[in-house]
């Protein structure tokens, strides 16, 4: 039996295999405008991976605003991403409509490799592949602090419990 979540109730399949805390962050490539992004190419410093199914729905965007508020007080010494399976550009127009100041974003529409790598890829269940709503802390040295993986796709996560992650994965 392959592993799950729910999405408004239903049972939905993850691709890959579930992260837990000491893990090695996987690699991905992800696109940040048309040029190619990976693991390799975030700083070697804290960094939160917040990933959302798409930034066009109400708790996703919730989801971005809260982290990008609660980021502020870190400042320089941590790095934020949002993950989703929008189009770069659509990513890019929500973060300059919103004023999204803190996060960088990912798109992994290219070939989904940080939903499969991160376990994170909904393969089945629903209609067209989206990201389960997750949320990831990796240390400067690459490996990971926090995961959460929330189990009903449309219910936001813990942001007290990541952002304290964060924070401690920063010092």
């Amino acid at each position: 039996m392959g592993r799950t979540v729910t999405f408004k109730g239903n049972a939905v399949n993850l691709a890959g295999s579930e992260l837990k805390a000491g893990d090695t962050a996987p690699d991905f490539t992800g696109l940040k405008g048309l040029d190619k992004v990976s693991l390799a190419d975030t700083p070697a410093k804290a960094r939160l991976f917040s990933v959302v199914p798409s930034l066009d729905t109400g708790v996703c965007s919730m989801q971005t605003k809260k982290f990008d508020e609660g980021l502020k007080a870190l400042g320089d010494s941590v790095a934020a991403y949002t993950v989703s399976l929008d189009l770069p550009f659509a990513q890019g127009r929500f973060c300059t409509a919103e004023a999204i100041s803190t996060f960088k974003t990912v798109s992994d529409v290219h070939d989904h490799s940080f939903g499969k790598n991160w376990g994170v890829l909904i393969e089945s269940g629903l209609p067209l592949k989206l990201l389960a709503r997750s949320v990831f802390v990796v240390d400067k040295a690459g490996k990971v602090t926090y995961a959460e993986y929330v189990p009903e796709v449309t219910s936001h996560p813990n942001y007290d419990a990541a952002l304290a992650a964060l924070a401690a994965a920063a010092k």
